[in-house]
């Protein structure tokens, strides 16, 4: 099979083709590497197509000839959506909408979209499941949302094949720590290595249903074979947990010896959720999705492959 992955020098994306790439598929890789990064690609026998997902023309090429595309392209972070609404939509909503118009033209075999936990806001009712309202808070949230109602448009209207997931707060290996926007796990574990003190965004007791990388790759490899049940609908992929942004930090300053500095408390960032927890049962029921790992599992590797980086100098 040969597979497009929509930003696929970044973090999910990379780690999606190693696994793709181990069990002998195609793999091509559409990316601008503006957040993705081309060493996460070292090793990998892909096929690389530089371009934006704002460019009709560029997309079109990319998912020409494939079977199957794993759009994962997106500006991420809803503190950098909040900041740049306007450039999150663009990429979000408007790319996903010329991904779409490129595999319905290709004639594409599936889609599987990288949609986001975000899109439930403040949910007043925990763990989250697939029937409840969606109100995201975010612009980051309505730019994935978009994507999610332009797949259930393009299955109903054209009959495109189409399955999103909605992943919850994912980490692992090849999380880029020193970005502007960093994801919370990553920036966390680069503090700590370097004996500085982390920055907490409110009171950290704030929950997140973490999820390791591996998992989600998993998840689509699953929704590329999900039966047409799954079509044109968005499922949750997550272990249906809660960790608190203290318990997150507790942990990883747990696995890294030595003495360190207490967090540093500033306000809480607008946007925020204050706890996020999945509902994962309808993944498992439709996608066959099964996690085998957990948040301690994945904590501990995420934390060695950091180390590692650390210790060699190229964190």
């Amino acid at each position: 099979m040969r597979a497009l992955i929509t930003g696929g020098a970044g973090f999910i994306g990379s780690n999606l083709a190693r696994a793709l790439s181990e069990r002998g598929d195609e793999v091509r890789i559409f990316d601008d590497f503006s957040t993705g990064r081309a060493e996460n690609l070292d090793g990998l026998d892909v096929e690389i197509h530089e371009g934006t997902l704002v460019d009709p023309a560029a997309v079109g090429r990319a998912v020409a000839g494939c079977a199957v595309v794993f759009h994962e392209a997106a500006i991420p972070s809803v503190a950098r959506s909040v900041a740049e609404p306007v450039a999150s939509h663009d990429a979000n909503a408007t790319g996903t909408l010329n991904v779409l118009l490129a595999a319905r033209d290709a004639d594409v075999q599936r889609v599987v979209y990288a949609s986001s936990s975000s899109v439930y806001g403040n949910a007043k009712v925990l763990p989250v499941h697939e029937e409840l309202p969606t109100r995201p808070i975010s612009p980051y949230g309505v730019s994935k949302l978009v994507g999610e109602r332009y797949l259930e448009a393009f299955h109903a209207s054209y009959g495109l094949p189409t399955v999103a997931l909605r992943y919850f707060n994912v980490f692992g290996p090849r999380q880029n720590p020193r970005a502007e926007y960093a994801a919370v796990v990553p920036r966390f574990i680069a503090k700590t290595l370097d004996d500085e003190a982390v920055t907490i965004f409110g009171d950290g007791e704030q929950v997140r249903d973490f999820t390791f990388v591996g998992d989600v790759v998993g998840a689509n490899l699953a929704a590329a074979e999900a039966p047409e049940a799954a079509w044109g609908g968005a499922f949750n992929v997550a272990y249906g947990e809660q960790h608190s942004i203290n318990e997150l930090i507790g942990a990883i300053h747990a696995l890294v010896p030595g003495e360190h500095p207490a967090p540093i408390h500033d306000p809480p960032r607008a946007g925020d959720v204050r706890a996020s927890q999945a509902d994962a049962s309808l993944a498992r029921e439709v996608l066959g999705f099964r996690p085998e790992g957990s948040f301690e599992d994945g904590l501990r590797t995420t934390v060695s492959w950091f180390t590692e980086l650390h210790e060699a100098g190229a964190l």
